[in-house]
């Protein structure tokens, strides 16, 4: 069921790791951001967006991880865009995304992952201002929607989710930091913020995810237990000592 957060701006939440698909009306038509996850969610934002009557132009990949790449024939055969390292990523991947979406979900249509091209210089009929950072993913991006006050964040802020550093690449834990800063600037001009996973965010809520997850890299660099409400789920510690290994790492290249 989509939920209206803002003008032209609807969210279905999917039961895998509260993952958020994004509905945004823009000036010819419906853009759905990272829709998924299983067939039944790819089924059911279908109909949902039947629903509004309105017609779906293009898709957008806030980043290339699989659970960001779906879509579903019922969407239409529109354009999917991402940003350029996004896109390069997606498609050099392709067939691991497939494999990863085959276990970890059911009824998606594999062979529509991952089809993306690069976002045009005109935005292709995405509205908003694109925020490119290079945290937690190559060629991440945010959108910011000022004139209807939604920040919609991919795999950043997020409620459930710890701050996940890319593993395959050094430096994330500055990466991050600055990511943040890009994030914080852009949520001075927004009311609602939608992460990619867990609940959406509306006024004071979303200084206190920056401050969150500020509070979660400090400790990562101070080599102090983060005392995050996140942790506490079981499944996140695998994620969490990675994080701790990246930036053990990055101090010790500092201080040898």
């Amino acid at each position: 069921m989509l939920t209206q957060v803002a003008d032209g701006v609807w969210v279905r939440q999917s039961e895998w790791v509260w993952s958020n698909a994004v509905v945004v009306r823009g000036d010819a038509g419906l853009v759905l951001v990272d829709p998924g996850i299983d067939g039944d969610d790819l089924s059911q934002l279908a109909d949902d967006v039947e629903r509004l009557g309105i017609p779906v132009v293009a898709g957008f990949s806030t980043h290339p991880h699989w659970d960001h790449l779906l879509w579903h024939s019922r969407f239409g055969d529109v354009p999917r865009y991402g940003t350029a390292g996004c896109v390069q990523v997606a498609s050099e991947a392709r067939e691991r995304a497939q494999a990863m979406a085959a276990e970890s979900a059911s009824g998606i249509p594999l062979e529509l992952i991952g089809l993306l091209t690069p976002l045009p210089a005109d935005g292709g009929g995405v509205p908003g201002k694109l925020i490119e950072h290079q945290a937690h993913a190559v060629g991440h991006a945010a959108i910011l929607l000022a004139d209807r006050g939604v920040l919609i964040a991919g795999d950043m802020l997020s409620d459930v989710l710890i701050p996940l550093l890319d593993p395959r690449r050094p430096g994330q834990l500055d990466t991050y930091e600055a990511a943040l800063d890009q994030l914080d600037e852009a949520a001075r001009h927004a009311e609602v913020l939608v992460p990619g996973h867990g609940a959406v965010a509306k006024g004071p809520e979303l200084a206190a995810r920056l401050a969150t997850d500020r509070a979660y890299l400090a400790a990562l660099r101070q080599g102090t237990n983060p005392a995050d409400p996140r942790l506490a789920q079981p499944w996140l510690a695998g994620p969490h000592q990675s994080n701790v290994d990246q930036a053990s790492g990055a101090a010790d290249e500092e201080h040898p």
